[in-house]
């Protein structure tokens, strides 16, 4: 019988990887377990001004662990800052794109 995987019971963003970046990068988190339904999951790119510059995740998504590519091809070198809205749950991790 093979091995489920873990259904995570947190919501986590983690950092990105690689970082700094340049133009792709792998940003990964997980959906913890909320009234065993699906949670609208949102995943948005910001620049350091506050402006969002990209969605990368927006649906309904059942608990488990995700990883999305962001390509920044065509973008200015900097800081961006992502963000995770997923229920009540918000967190925001900072990222640099180099060039």
């Amino acid at each position: 019988e093979a091995a489920r995987p873990e259904v995570p019971l947190e919501f986590a963003l983690e950092q990105n990887y690689p970082n700094p970046f340049n133009p792709t990068t792998a940003i990964s988190y997980q959906v913890g377990t909320i009234r065993k339904s699906p949670v609208q999951v949102q995943l948005i790119i910001y620049n350091v001004l506050g402006q969002k510059v990209r969605t990368l995740v927006d649906s309904r998504q059942e608990a488990g662990h995700y990883s999305v590519t962001f390509d920044a091809s065509g973008m200015a070198s900097g800081l961006y800052i992502y963000q995770i809205k997923a229920g009540t749950f918000i967190q925001t991790r900072k990222m640099i794109l180099l060039r």
